[in-house]
């Protein structure tokens, strides 16, 4: 089977050249996507809080004739937002595509909460997210042009329990791309999300071993199975991509159709 870069290209589907930064790019949906665009002739930057981590993952999923690069970054420190952004801009002179994949969860009861458990979620998935897309943002409206993606959650279609923090940053994430595409869109600068559906990740993998879990997830799944980070990068690509360029403010769910229906214990109608 043919390579993505070996295959023909549409232009009005490349990311070719693009400069793409991903936070959260050593691990997860946050690999998948860096890795696909890096396919694709993007040029690539991935951050993360573990710099042994990333180096690992910029090594493994560099094309041969593309290599990745990257920068620490912890999202919940500002510095360093505006450090891993002016590395970037040196090094390339633009961001094209910012992609805000870095994101935690803790799963509890709302009422075993404790402040710090909701600043850990909150300043990552969400305080995180937004200061990044300014810094980005600031440099992308003086080009007057650029894209930005948010990955926001299931959650976004109806919360799940014992997430609340989760769920809430992730409604927040929705609100932050929805507005930031109004304020953008007149200055050249698109915003979209997508929300992932149960995606097998490193960090959820355990999780959706449990038989329990599986009988529960794949029937309520048109699709009938559990998705994987490769499953958000098509969908990814197309939103940076001169195809998408009418396109701002939308949340995707890449859910295998999770999100299109209630199933409920009825295999047919009895007439």
């Amino acid at each position: 089977m043919a390579q993505p870069s070996q295959l023909a290209e549409d232009p009005l589907f490349s990311v070719k050249d693009q400069v793409v930064l991903v936070s959260g790019g050593s691990r997860g949906i946050g690999r998948a996507i860096a890795q696909g665009f890096a396919q694709r002739g993007a040029r690539v930057v991935i951050a993360s809080r573990n710099p042994d981590q990333l180096a690992q993952t910029a090594q493994e999923i560099s094309p041969p004739d593309n290599p990745v690069h990257w920068e620490v970054c912890d999202v919940r420190d500002l510095d360093a937002i505006r450090r891993t952004t002016q590395a970037v801009l040196q090094r390339y002179g633009r961001i094209d595509t910012l992609i805000n994949v870095a994101g935690v969860n803790r799963r509890k009861p709302a009422e075993t909460f404790t402040p710090e458990d909701y600043d850990f979620v909150m300043d990552i998935n969400l305080r995180g997210a937004f200061f990044f897309s300014l810094e980005v943002g600031r440099h992308q409206l003086q080009r007057e042009q650029g894209c930005q993606i948010n990955i926001a959650s299931l959650n976004n279609f109806a919360p799940l329990i014992y997430v609340a923090p989760y769920a809430m940053s992730k409604a927040g994430l929705v609100h932050m791309t929805r507005v930031l595409a109004a304020e953008w869109g007149p200055r050249g600068v698109r915003v979209n999300a997508l929300a992932p559906g149960f995606i097998l990740t490193d960090l959820t993998r355990e999780l959706w071993a449990q038989k329990r879990m599986q009988d529960w997830g794949v029937p309520n799944t048109p699709l009938r199975r559990l998705g994987q980070p490769e499953d958000l990068v098509g969908t990814a690509v197309f939103l940076a991509s001169a195809a998408a360029a009418f396109l701002t403010g939308q949340v995707i769910f890449v859910d295998g159709g999770f999100s299109a229906a209630l199933r409920w214990p009825i295999d047919q109608i009895q007439q």
